[in-house]
């Protein structure tokens, strides 16, 4: 049960902008409302500016537990959450960061019937607009002189812009998650929409992503789109998310995740070996051809039947979207067929779960031979540098080379075209078949690659850079 906290900072020195915030909201039946702090890199990089800081993270409402929050005045010291309409909210989010922006940079797009951006398209563009513009007079009222100010990705690709507009004293960085288009593909937007959003993110003193071929071709459509000169006034850094190694390898001993691994081994069954794929049933994640080339493995390769199960995790993602949900269906679809295709009574060849599990997909990294990351595309992918930090005995990384982890992870994975079936299968095989020595020895040094810049060394890194 959560009560109401000393009123947030009327002006920080550190802001940050992003769609989650760290905390969330559930309202109960008798009225009352539960608070649950979430995770990830962005929190764990907050917290390393210290609590005693002069920061705000601004955030928006996402469900009726937090709109019940922001009206009842309840929240957290330093939180500030913006209660917007829903309708706008929904528009803004589904409609246009989910179902376009998204679209756009993981090249998901079925070109011959999609997209389609027509009147629809331009009311949830100005819901978008209005969304961004929300966030940004936030910021502008609570930012002290000169504050910095880290606006984080897709859904907020306006603000900067829209913030140096307002508060043109303020240093204002922007950090892209995802991948970014290249020209040809980002020129499916129809060209005022492009240029805004360029334009939006070329507001910032500095704007980052987590790879340099992101970097890259985001600078290409500047040029391309906007000219040479687009991009004087805004520095482009590149800050490539690393794997929080202390938390993950203490979390992945607690007691919970013991009873799970005694769980999985039994589903397993003795002296198997796994491949493991811990994934959101989110389109790029490519779960459906990462089963199509575990299928191939065991069509191809008939000594790999009863020896080798296929762990995977695909836990939902965006269910309000029809398209999501077809995708989930056939995830499922796909592994029952296999599993009634080459299954016997004391084998199953893929378990599935879905239903989201922290404890259990830690479960899974400590037991995994061999991850599967195969993404259509992504931003970073951090299960790809998760699961070699925690494997109990070492895996080997069969790696997508549409991965943003791929930058850094390449040299010691077998690299696969994630279109690819039967080159995937190939991989693992391959992988499977590594000499213990050399899965080790590879295992080492992707659980050294993967820590090169734990989340608060990233935080300060982008700070530090926007503040000098």
């Amino acid at each position: 049960m959560v009560s109401e906290p000393p009123a947030a900072p009327a002006r920080a020195r550190v802001l940050v902008a992003s769609n989650r915030g760290p905390v969330s909201y559930t309202l109960n039946d008798d009225h009352t409302l539960d608070a649950r702090r979430g995770g990830g890199g962005l929190v764990s990089g907050l917290s390393a500016i210290g609590s005693d800081a002069d920061s705000l993270w601004v955030c928006s409402a996402l469900g009726a537990g937090d709109r019940e929050a922001v009206r009842r005045g309840v929240g957290e010291p330093g939180v500030l959450m913006l209660d917007i309409d829903e309708a706008v909210h929904s528009d803004a989010y589904n409609g246009i960061a989910n179902s376009v922006l998204w679209f756009v940079h993981h090249m998901l797009y079925q070109t011959p019937l999609e997209p389609v951006f027509d009147e629809d398209f331009r009311h949830q563009w100005r819901s978008y607009e209005s969304y961004n513009r929300s966030f940004a007079q936030a910021l502008a009222d609570h930012a002290e002189d000169g504050a910095a100010v880290l606006v984080q990705d897709y859904h907020l690709a306006l603000v900067p812009g829209m913030l140096r507009e307002l508060r043109p004293d303020l240093r204002i960085g922007h950090f892209s998650h995802t991948p970014w288009a290249p020209v040809d593909y980002f020129r499916l937007l129809p060209d005022d929409i492009a240029e805004q959003l360029l334009r939006g993110l070329l507001g910032a003193d500095r704007t980052c992503f987590l790879t340099r071929r992101w970097a890259e071709a985001f600078t290409a459509c500047c040029t391309e789109l906007l000219g040479h000169d687009a991009l004087k006034g805004t520095r482009i850094g590149v800050h490539g998310l690393g794997a929080d190694a202390d938390f993950l390898r203490e979390r992945a001993h607690r007691p919970d995740v013991e009873e799970r691994i005694t769980a999985l081994r039994e589903q397993i069954g003795s002296g198997r070996r796994t491949i493991v794929r811990v994934d959101r049933t989110e389109l790029s994640k490519n779960i459906v051809r990462g089963l199509l080339a575990y299928r191939q493995l065991l069509r191809s390769r008939p000594e790999w039947r009863e020896q080798v199960v296929h762990v995977a995790f695909a836990y939902p993602s965006r269910q309000d979207l029809a398209v999501y949900r077809e995708y989930t269906a056939e995830v499922q679809r796909v592994a029952d067929e296999i599993n009634e295709e080459y299954g016997t009574d004391g084998w199953t060849p893929v378990v599935l779960h879905v239903r989201d599990d922290f404890a259990r997909s830690l479960a899974a990294y400590r037991l995994a031979d061999v991850a599967l990351v195969n993404p259509i595309r992504d931003g970073m992918n951090l299960v790809a540098k998760e699961i070699p930090l925690v494997s109990d005995h070492g895996c080997a990384l069969v790696l997508s080379r549409e991965a943003g982890a791929y930058e850094e992870l390449g040299e010691d994975s077998v690299t696969v075209n994630p279109y690819d079936v039967s080159g995937t299968a190939d991989a693992l095989h391959e992988a499977l078949t590594m000499p213990d020595a050399e899965r080790s020895h590879r295992c080492r040094r992707l659980a050294a690659a993967a820590t090169a810049l734990p989340p608060q060394r990233w935080f300060l890194d982008q700070l530090e850079a926007l503040t000098s």
